[in-house]
């Protein structure tokens, strides 16, 4: 069974993420006190960005029994390197969609990044899916947030169709948490917030 989250009815609630054994608290989604400072965050809370679908927050966590077959991404990443299948196994994996103009997308690359040093030491792997950027675009979007972690360039949309049914088309930001299998264990619609990825990430590890 499918579990939702909304951060609409309270801007601060507390949930038990459970997984072997281990108990972990999800914490506050909406924008952060010093989002709400920042006119990025301004805008994406607005919609004021014509580009894009803005999500709203949701969270949604699958059951290990629930959650569907493993996706079958296969995609390049803008440094050339092909990613398969096969890739995804034995590691929990982060997918983050963004393309540069997103505004949401602006204010949440410092946050996936922070976390994706936090976790590598564990073996999660975080990969950026661009789906609208020429390569140039994609690089200084990266160089000005200092990501670390590489993003596949999906502007034939095939990432995107491989996971199809999860994340709506134009829906950008999404983020997925793969299981070790290569499942769906859980999905961001709309920005994401540190403490609730955080959270989510730990979880799937824990199993």
């Amino acid at each position: 069974m499918a579990r939702s989250l909304s951060g609409g009815t309270q801007a601060s609630r507390r949930s038990v993420l459970a997984a072997g054994g281990v108990a972990l608290t999800a914490l506050t989604i909406g924008l952060s006190a010093c989002a709400q400072e920042d006119a990025l965050a301004k805008q994406a809370k607005a919609g004021d960005n014509k580009n894009y679908v803005a999500g709203d927050g949701s969270v949604t966590e699958f059951a290990v029994a629930d959650r569907k077959a493993p996706v079958a991404i296969k995609g390049t990443l803008f440094d050339g390197t092909t990613v398969q299948p096969q890739d995804f196994l034995g590691k929990v994996t982060v997918l983050n969609f963004w393309f540069a103009a997103c505004a949401p997308c602006r204010v949440e690359a410092p946050v996936l990044e922070g976390l994706h040093q936090e976790f590598k030491e564990q073996g999660v792997s975080f990969y950026g899916v661009n789906l609208r950027d020429e390569k140039a675009t994609a690089e200084a979007f990266e160089k000005t947030f200092n990501l670390t972690y590489p993003s596949f360039n999906d502007k034939d949309g095939a990432v995107l169709l491989s996971v199809s049914g999860i994340v709506p088309p134009g829906a950008v930001p999404t983020t997925l948490i793969l299981d070790k299998q290569g499942r769906v264990a859980s999905r961001v619609l709309g920005e994401i917030q540190k403490g609730t990825l955080k959270a989510l990430i730990a979880s799937t590890v824990a199993e």
